[in-house]
């Protein structure tokens, strides 16, 4: 999802212990659609209750949220609200995609390749509301808080940051960064190891941190002209112009200052015009948000957390009472005077 602008900047390796007691806004969508991709089995089939529900997501939320409690980081969710118009055409192109991989996972079952068919079940997972209202009810009985945002998660965590409320947004999405995000952490609710594409070996995952300002300064741009270099490569609102990808985006702003004298020069295989580069700019630069939220953690709520994945998802009580015992942290953070 987004466009992906990483190689461009400069990473940084951060720890859980480095962010004590910083709050950090999760980008929900992102990392629920990361639970249901990578908690499935060897044959690519998410986990699931005795009723067919999948449950990947919550499992996802249960063990990731506490280890994040248990460092003594401050979490916040924040969920997408309605799309932006022009998001209309890459949304479809993703439910596309899906029902082929759907496909190619039944055939690949078929034929006893498991690897190719957990491949491709992971490009199938869907972030339903069914699955947002039960990620929604397991937050409030952790005492996490979450927001609603008015359009897009990403821009409304970008904007509690930007507004001092937060340190950092949690995201795989290098969008934030067009949204203006100042502080970007990535994998920070991937686990300690990822399964190399087409190979039977693992490569180690760290949280990363990116700084806006600081990588704006070593490429020589502005946020607006990262901006312009992203819709040159193509991001959810519009097609890339083709042969553009982010070494030439940035080649082509730093000489020709913004997307519409660059156009002016290059031309190229499905440029916007100008008035559809002014519409997505603005998408980027000025995101719908809202102030309409309170950051407030409370000590976690047994019975309920027990009730909704023992009772009602079936989860066994041996795998998550010791989890639970991780949101003790929560009473020692509603103790301290500051958030930072």
């Amino acid at each position: 999802m987004g466009v992906d602008l990483g190689d461009l900047f400069k990473k940084e390796k951060v720890s859980f212990n480095d962010l004590h007691d910083r709050v950090v806004v999760i980008d929900a969508h992102n990392v629920l659609h990361q639970f249901l991709a990578i908690i499935r089995g060897r044959d690519g089939t998410p986990l699931k209750d005795s009723k067919g529900r999948v449950t990947s997501h919550l499992s996802g939320l249960l063990y990731r949220t506490a280890n994040m409690i248990e460092a003594c980081m401050r979490p916040v969710f924040v969920f997408d609200g309605k799309p932006h118009p022009l998001k209309a055409k890459t949304l479809q192109e993703r439910r596309d995609r899906k029902i082929k991989a759907e496909k190619e996972w039944k055939e690949a079952l078929e034929r006893g390749d498991l690897e190719k068919a957990r491949s491709k079940a992971q490009q199938t997972s869907r972030v339903t509301d069914e699955i947002i209202n039960q990620s929604k009810e397991l937050l409030d009985a952790f005492g996490i808080p979450y927001i609603q945002a008015p359009m897009e998660g990403e821009a409304q965590a970008s904007y509690m940051v930007k507004k001092g409320d937060a340190y950092a947004v949690g995201s795989q999405d290098y969008d934030c960064l067009l949204v203006g995000s100042p502080v970007l952490i990535r994998n920070l609710t991937s686990s300690g190891r990822r399964k190399l594409p087409g190979k039977q070996s693992y490569t180690k995952v760290n949280p990363e941190l990116i700084r806006l300002q600081k990588n704006l300064k070593i490429l020589g741009v502005t946020q607006k002209q990262l901006v312009d270099m992203a819709i040159l490569i193509g991001t959810d609102f519009n097609d890339g112009v083709k042969g553009i990808g982010p070494k030439k985006s940035l080649q082509m702003i730093k000489k020709s200052g913004n997307a519409e004298n660059a156009l002016s020069t290059f031309g190229g295989e499905n440029a916007p015009t100008f008035d559809e580069i002014k519409e997505i700019r603005e998408i980027f630069l000025k995101p719908k948000t809202t102030d309409d939220y309170k950051l407030k953690w409370s000590p976690p709520d047994t019975e309920a957390i027990l009730r909704i994945l023992c009772d009602e998802h079936q989860f066994t009580r041996e795998r998550v009472e010791p989890v639970l015992n991780k949101f003790s942290n929560v009473e020692n953070m509603m103790k301290q005077k500051t958030l930072f």
